[in-house]
């Protein structure tokens, strides 16, 4: 198998530990913990890591379009690697934060990354989506863009590290529905993991 699992951000010291950047962490993340690193890859416009299991090769995304252009990225290293499957991890306005939930195939929901992969890759991929909850008080735009307070960055980087589990778990048994079944977490507003 040829997986690639894309992490949705955008690039650059201003977006650091935004909300936006959720998949960015979890790239990170998880690169750390395979002990693979990224480099820059110009021609598919993206950072790019590599690991190889005994029977599959990985490789690990974070795209350096900006995030409403993610999808020029993803069908670049699709067609280049030939890729069987493809995992998506992005952040989701309408779960709260602390939730991560799997899904394969379906609608955008407005995420502006996801529209922009469907539009180059169709819409029939692997996602994990990580609640960042909604702001009564910000537009959508300020809020995703904005970064994480102090009480917000202790049940995110648990939620990071559960998502890492989960891909790290998924890159070894190649098993989506056991992955999904077992490390889906819903959270109630107001409740910590």
């Amino acid at each position: 198998m040829v997986g690639l699992l894309i992490g949705l951000g955008n690039p650059g010291t201003p977006y650091n530990n935004t909300r936006h950047n959720i998949g960015f962490d979890v790239m990170d993340v998880l690169a750390t913990r395979l002990g693979v690193s990224f480099s820059k890859q110009d021609k598919f416009s993206c950072l790019l890591a590599h690991y190889k299991t005994a029977k599959s090769s990985f490789y690990l995304i974070k795209p350096t379009t900006f995030m409403n252009l993610s999808g020029q990225s993803a069908i670049k290293l699709m067609q280049f690697y030939k890729s069987d499957v493809m995992f998506v991890v992005h952040d989701d306005l309408d779960l709260p934060l602390g939730a991560l939930r799997f899904k394969k195939g379906g609608s955008s929901g407005g995420h502006n990354g996801l529209k922009s992969i469907d539009v180059h890759c169709g819409n029939e991929y692997y996602r994990l989506r990580l609640g960042i909850g909604r702001s009564d008080k910000l537009s959508v735009v300020d809020y995703v863009l904005g970064k994480f307070d102090i009480q917000e960055m202790e049940i995110k980087q648990k939620v990071v590290t559960l998502a890492s589990d989960a891909l790290l778990e998924w890159i070894d048994k190649e098993d989506f529905v056991y992955v999904q079944n077992r490390y889906t977490q819903k959270i109630k507003k107001d409740r910590d993991i």
